[in-house]
């Protein structure tokens, strides 16, 4: 049984999706759950977790500003304590035009979120971790950061980021007792993924092996897990959570590929 019991964990992006069922997902495996988010509707998911019996606390902070996330970092440990647990999962897609065309503002955006945002909360809480001997950080990147996006170029490139940047913080981190870890998931049934339109969605669906998209909560089982004790040897790794799709030779991500 994993239990987070007596732990703190700190989730960015966890209004909704991925990020509130992870909150949801360690809370009832006992931790007490800080948000930051730049969406007031992270409220609603504190409010779940207080629910579970849990602290919750909740900042608005742009993950992007290094200095907007120090100053809210301190902030929760001044509230709920040491933070133990850390969940990069804050994210923007919404960046869509051929490299070309790409407006070099919106490229930067994209990574400072992306990108940016993963690095500047590790540097605020993994050498704390480092102090204490115990921390588990999790960064949620794509299947993309593997096989690209079309016409997704700055969303694809700040996710294969993700990857480079958990190794190098295992390689810092690992002897200190931090294990440093990333998520790739697939086509998880978020509700931006919902929302897409039907042709979509079915095209997409049909290249998973097993026929359906994945749901939240199972991304949040497999974070769960990674943050447990259970996983204090895995380190550094990057793991898929996609159904099998990345067995399909059809690139996932390329709207040219879903309708040849």
């Amino acid at each position: 049984m994993i239990s987070m019991a007596g732990k703190t964990a700190l989730i960015t992006g966890g209004s909704r999706g991925l990020g509130r069922a992870a909150a949801n997902r360690l809370a009832e495996l006992g931790a007490n759950i800080a948000i930051l988010d730049i969406d007031d509707q992270a409220a609603a998911t504190v409010e779940e977790v207080r629910l579970l019996g849990r602290r919750a606390t909740y900042r608005k902070t742009d993950v992007s500003s290094n200095e907007a996330v120090r100053e809210s970092v301190a902030s929760v440990e001044g509230e709920l304590g040491h933070i133990d647990i850390l969940v990069n999962n804050a994210g923007i897609v919404k960046n869509i035009a051929p490299i070309s065309r790409m407006a070099p503002e919106a490229w930067q955006k994209e990574l400072g979120v992306n990108l940016s945002g993963p690095f500047n909360l590790i540097q605020a809480i993994a050498p704390g971790m480092a102090e204490r001997g115990w921390g588990r950080i999790v960064n949620i990147s794509s299947a993309a950061a593997r096989g690209g996006l079309f016409n997704q170029a700055g969303y694809a490139a700040s996710k294969a980021g993700v990857l480079g940047l958990t190794q190098n913080v295992t390689l810092e981190f690992a002897g200190k007792g931090v294990t440093c870890n990333a998520i790739l998931p697939g086509v998880i049934g978020t509700e931006n993924v919902m929302a897409m339109p039907q042709e979509i969605f079915d095209q997409a669906v049909r290249l998973v092996p097993t026929g359906r998209v994945g749901e939240p909560e199972e991304v949040a089982n497999l974070i769960a897990f990674l943050c447990s004790d259970l996983a204090g040897y895995i380190n550094g790794v990057d793991i898929l959570i996609d159904g099998g799709a990345a067995l399909n030779t059809v690139v996932l991500g390329s709207r040219k590929a879903l309708k040849s």
